[in-house]
């Protein structure tokens, strides 16, 4: 059904694009008519969605369109994974070279974020695990990561929920618990943001003329492009709230608690992969995308870099700004704050 629906909007968008010329004005229209004409024009004109996009949108779909569907987002528990160590499972601990020395997940193997196509192609036959984990610090970097490999159609990847935090308490109590905090709890607003009508998506410029040779082109892109400026602190965007364009990916009661100066809220299970939401994202700016925890947002990143978009992902989400609005109204709306009750107790191996 969503891909009768997707090959609808597309063809929907191609029958504006060709039949809004409208009817020419006589000279003898007084101003105001044509005036009229202008402004109905500028209304009813059609989405710019530009044909490597439509291409590689059509790949993506065709190939199982994983972001509309139930295995979206792909995370995995720190406990589910210890279970299953020393069965048909691969673990890959993205970590500097010191961190994965200093202590890992037994059998994890550390490969950079660069390397990550090159091992998948000739290291490993990945269709041969059950299941290959993703592990890094926190869960951002591994959910960013996961979207991608899972876009590129290895079906069994999954990231490993808030890192090495969720492992053991040496690893939480430097990571996601000395990060949690609510210092900007005061500075959040309840307005609704309403988005723009969309206009129009990145070009992506590939000069490839197949979805699957644009995708494979801009898959190439993103591993080699490395991580650099994929992931933004809440200091960061408070500091300046206006010069990003700022999703958020929350149910509409969570957003209207209380949402970061100028976040624009998009249903998460009804934004990507559909051209006339993610038109109206911005292509000139900046843009942050935000969840509860980063890991959500981690996805939606990897998905919206794709197609050309400057996304970043909030790192720790709202954790990492309204920790104490969380726990508060934990039970009431259902919000998903890191506790000490998310630690294991599971041993390393140096």
């Amino acid at each position: 059904m969503k891909r009768i629906v997707f090959y609808l909007l597309l063809w929907g968008i191609i029958m504006l694009s060709t039949g809004c010329q409208g009817k020419k004005t006589d000279k003898s229209d007084n101003d105001q008519t044509v005036t009229q004409s202008i402004n109905t024009v500028k209304k009813t004109a059609p989405l710019v969605i530009p044909e490597e996009t439509q291409l590689l949108l059509k790949e993506l779909v065709d190939n199982g369109d994983y972001v509309n569907s139930n295995n979206y987002p792909s995370l995995i528990k720190a406990s589910i994974v210890h279970e299953e160590i020393g069965k048909n499972i691969q673990i890959i601990d993205l970590r500097s070279t010191d961190k994965y020395a200093s202590g890992h997940v037994s059998g994890a193997v550390n490969k950079d974020f660069k390397d990550l196509p090159l091992y998948f192609e000739t290291g490993i036959r990945p269709f041969e695990f059950d299941k290959i984990v993703i592990v890094c610090d926190d869960g951002s970097l591994s959910s960013y990561t996961t979207a991608l490999l899972r876009l590129m159609g290895y079906g069994n990847v999954y990231s490993m929920r808030w890192g090495m935090s969720a492992w053991n308490k040496d690893y939480a109590e430097k990571g996601w618990l000395a990060n949690v905090n609510g210092k900007f709890e005061q500075l959040l607003e309840k307005a609704v943001n309403e988005k723009a009508p969309g206009t129009k998506m990145p070009e992506l410029g590939t000069g490839f003329k197949t979805g699957q040779e644009i995708a494979d082109s801009r898959f190439k892109k993103l591993f080699s492009d490395g991580v650099s400026n994929v992931f933004v602190t809440a200091d960061e965007v408070f500091a300046n709230p206006s010069s990003y364009y700022i999703i958020n990916l929350e149910r509409k009661d969570k957003y209207e608690n209380g949402h970061i100066p100028g976040a624009i809220r998009f249903k998460p299970e009804s934004t990507l992969g559909f051209p006339a939401e993610m038109a109206s994202i911005p292509i000139d700016k900046p843009v942050v995308v935000y969840c509860g925890t980063g890991h959500n947002s981690g996805f939606a990143t990897g998905f919206l870099r794709l197609f050309g978009y400057d996304a970043r992902t909030l790192r720790y989400g709202n954790n990492g700004f309204m920790y104490n609005k969380m726990v508060n109204d934990k039970d009431v709306l259902s919000w998903l704050p890191f506790t000490k009750d998310e630690v294991n107790d599971f041993e390393v191996v140096k």
